[in-house]
């Protein structure tokens, strides 16, 4: 079986896993106001398993592929040519994640997500600090006022150990 197909088959168990809780254990602790409600807080995890499901379903039963034996164009990715695209920054970015994730609570929102973008856009080729920093800290500002006092979700914007 092909890597495509592999990992389809992981999304699938994955996706499958995940709409397990969200049809049979998400609902046990809605309070009864909500009850009467057309929209769960399971009804978007409901949607997304099924989709996943279904995508998954294609490409595991290779419904997307044009016709066999044909080389892939360039918008495609080469199984066989794999060595030449840029892993390493891929890798990067993912451990770049990571540390992001782990880093927002101790580190606050603002602080967090302005370093995760100024690396992520030094990881991905940007060379001018200039303009880096002010871009970054900028679209941390608008995101976090814009969950914190529009959305009225509350963000920590700064570390634990310099107060609310």
């Amino acid at each position: 079986m092909a890597l495509d197909r592999w990992i389809a088959l992981i999304f699938i168990v994955f996706c499958c896993a995940y709409g397990y809780m969200a049809f049979f254990t998400m609902d046990q602790d809605v309070p009864p106001f909500m009850q009467r409600n057309p929209v769960w807080p399971s009804t978007f995890p409901k949607v997304l398993a099924v989709l996943g499901i279904l995508v998954g379903l294609v490409v595991l039963l290779g419904l997307e592929k044009p016709e066999a034996g044909k080389e892939p164009s360039a918008t495609e990715i080469n199984y066989r040519r794999l060595h030449e695209y840029k892993l390493g920054q891929a890798l990067a970015l993912l451990g770049l994640m990571v540390a992001y994730a782990l880093l927002l609570r101790p580190a606050g929102f603002l602080i967090a997500t302005t370093l995760f973008l100024i690396a992520g856009s030094a990881i991905l080729g940007e060379r001018k600090v200039h303009i880096m920093v002010p871009v970054s800290l900028l679209a941390a500002l608008c995101v976090w006022y814009l969950v914190q006092q529009v959305l009225g979700i509350f963000l920590r914007p700064f570390p634990f150990f310099l107060g609310n």
